[in-house]
């Protein structure tokens, strides 16, 4: 996707070094409003999950995470949600506990929101940061 490729280019990684939650989230929610500006189609979810990628790979680049002193927000960073992340959150969090994964294109900041909070809460208990879910999950499958 060649629009969001060019967005990325432009971002500061040193804004997302926050040591506060509301710091954090403020950078994370006025990029994804920009980025979601960029993409040809208008769809905050794609947007979100794609600043949450990038967020996750920049964290787990030493070199950039060193450099943009990324690791005070690991525990602010958000799990790019999926069809696959929604999937094992909601199978988690039990019936009717999250709202019904509709697909990425339908995914609005409050449902986002739900699924953020309980992947927290999750992750919390497994401790580990929320954004690193998904690739426990993986190590999971593997072992």
């Amino acid at each position: 996707m060649h629009s969001a490729r060019e967005f990325f280019c432009t971002i500061d990684l040193a804004r997302f070094g926050a040591d506060k939650k509301s710091a954090f989230r403020k950078e994370l929610d006025a990029a994804t409003e920009a980025l979601r500006r960029a993409l040809p189609k208008d769809n905050w979810g794609l947007a979100r999950k794609l600043m949450n990628i990038f967020l996750r790979d920049a964290l787990y680049t030493t070199y950039l995470c060193e450099h943009f002193g990324l690791k005070v927000a690991e525990k602010f960073l958000e799990i790019p949600l999926d069809s696959i992340t929604s999937k094992h959150l909601r199978k988690r969090a039990g019936r009717g506990v999250l709202p019904a994964w509709k697909g990425v294109k339908h995914l609005n900041s409050e449902a986002s929101e739900k699924y953020q909070k309980f992947a927290g809460e999750h992750a919390e208990n497994r401790g580990i940061a929320r954004v690193h879910l998904d690739t426990y999950w993986w190590s999971e499958r593997t072992s």
